[in-house]
């Protein structure tokens, strides 16, 4: 009988810790699962091996809405005087979303009342009477964060084939409005001449207090833009992006295009050539083209005064507008960019 205490004492002891263990188990699943429960994963860090560079180039394509636009409605821009330009650009992404963009871009703005202004429409024949044209060659400076529709969380190797994007930053550009001046003209005929330095619009004049432009002051060659946008990028290999984006410049000057207050009296202007190129609605033929001017259009829309002026056009006057002052110029940027990725190298399936 004794022989059967010590096992029967030991089998009770395994029994009673089996238990224990038993209720400790489901102490530490029911601790496990509240765990689970509430676990929230850890944060996705974009590591710095999934962050890279990138070089790009692109062609461009400008237009411009101001003054001399077909229309006086936003976005109104004669396609016709398209113009080409260049850029290159740096960039660094640095999240699945974000890319920092640095670009400098190069190109052309291009109007002119004849060719844009539709004489039969009761508003633009009144621009085909003034007969303004200019050109403007813009260089910018442009930094953009751009941000991904699609998130990315993998490295370049891995990126989307296709994303859409939205871009939006700051723009320094210099630019430089120019006009033709016409066969016959004392000095410089036939040439593009620079407009701001000849105050067309009395900058440069000692104008009476009670002139309309009075106090107007010379407009700056170096303006800030605010770039907006949107893109849609496609991964064409490992190495290369090819991008189509379209842009648009909000700017804070009225004078892209050298126009935008009133007609100033003659006598006013600081030279010969600034009274040319302020008012050319005398002018019968169109200055790029040499075309004739339609001359029915223009009596039926403005007669002659005793000073050989048209009314409303070339002398002073509150009603005789040269340019809308409320409003400042647009320019679009369109753009084809092809990308490559630095430092980056194809990475081929080894088999053996």
């Amino acid at each position: 009988m004794k022989k059967l205490v010590a096992p029967f004492f030991i089998i009770c002891f395994l029994l009673s810790m089996a238990d224990a263990y038993g209720q400790l188990s489901k102490k530490r699943i029911r601790q496990n699962n509240k765990r689970i429960r509430n676990y929230k994963g850890q944060k996705n860090f974009f590591s710095a091996d999934k962050k890279y560079n990138f070089v790009a180039i692109s062609v461009n394509a400008f237009n411009y809405f101001g003054d001399l636009a077909p229309i006086d409605k936003f976005a109104s821009t004669d396609i016709s005087f398209t113009r080409p330009g260049f850029g290159i650009m740096f960039g660094h992404r640095f999240g699945p979303r974000y890319t920092l963009r640095g670009s400098f871009t190069y190109g052309t703005l291009r109007g002119d009342d004849f060719e844009s202004a539709d004489p039969t429409d009761n508003e633009a024949r009144f621009r085909y009477v003034r007969n303004l044209q200019f050109r403007n060659r813009i260089k910018e400076l442009t930094i953009t964060a751009a941000f991904d529709l699609f998130k990315n969380e993998g490295s370049y190797i891995t990126r989307l084939q296709f994303t859409p994007y939205i871009f939006g930053g700051l723009t320094l550009f210099h630019h430089n409005p120019q006009a033709l001046v016409p066969d016959g003209a004392p000095q410089s005929a036939g040439e593009w001449v620079d407009l701001e330095p000849l105050g067309t619009e009395g900058q440069y004049s000692n104008l009476p207090a009670e002139a309309v432009n009075a106090g107007i002051e010379p407009y700056s060659l170096w303006q800030i833009a605010i770039p907006v946008g949107i893109g849609f990028r496609y991964r064409l290999n490992q190495v290369f992006d090819l991008s189509a984006e379209f842009g648009i410049r909000y700017t804070f000057t009225d004078y892209l295009d050298d126009v935008s207050a009133n007609y100033v009296d003659r006598d006013l202007l600081p030279s010969e050539l600034s009274v040319i190129l302020a008012d050319r609605s005398r002018e019968e033929r169109a200055v790029v083209s040499g075309d004739l001017r339609d001359d029915n259009v223009i009596n039926a829309t403005a007669t002659l005064n005793p000073d050989g002026f048209f009314n409303g056009y070339g002398s002073e006057g509150f009603s005789n507008v040269r340019g809308d002052a409320d409003d400042n110029d647009v320019y679009f940027v369109s753009s084809i960019k092809l990308a490559y990725i630095i430092g980056a190298s194809f990475r081929r399936a080894k088999f053996r």
